[in-house]
């Protein structure tokens, strides 16, 4: 069974993001907690509580043993950018844009990898 879980409107890069998703696509939950533990990039706590929560989800919801999930799906689509201006010379002004994330972890347990092989 697959269980997801979303955050919305994250005030970073979704390039930045995918970076951290990279690392732990694939990874059986315990490691990759781990692994988003020690990763030093700023978006990898908020990956870490979308992690907790799918599996939160799971639980919960579903009754799916967490020692058993691994992450099937990690994806950050882009969110609405916020557009702001900057001052430059000779009166000119440059848009910065702030751009946001939508960040999605799909897990799922050890039966769903024998029911797509069949």
């Amino acid at each position: 069974m697959k269980v997801q879980a979303k955050a919305k409107y994250i005030r970073q890069s979704p390039y930045k993001v995918r970076i951290v998703l990279d690392l732990v696509r694939g990874l059986p939950v315990d490691d990759a907690r781990d692994v988003l533990e020690f990763t030093n990039r700023r978006a990898a706590p908020t990956v870490r509580k979308v992690l907790d929560s799918a599996v939160a989800n799971a639980e919960h919801n579903f009754a799916l043993d967490a020692d058993e999930l691994f992450i099937a799906a990690a994806y950050a689509d882009e969110g609405p950018t916020l557009k702001r201006w900057r001052p430059r010379a000779r009166g000119r002004a440059t848009r910065i844009r702030k751009r946001t994330s939508h960040i999605t972890i799909v897990v799922a347990d050890d039966d769903d990898i024998d029911n797509e092989e069949v």
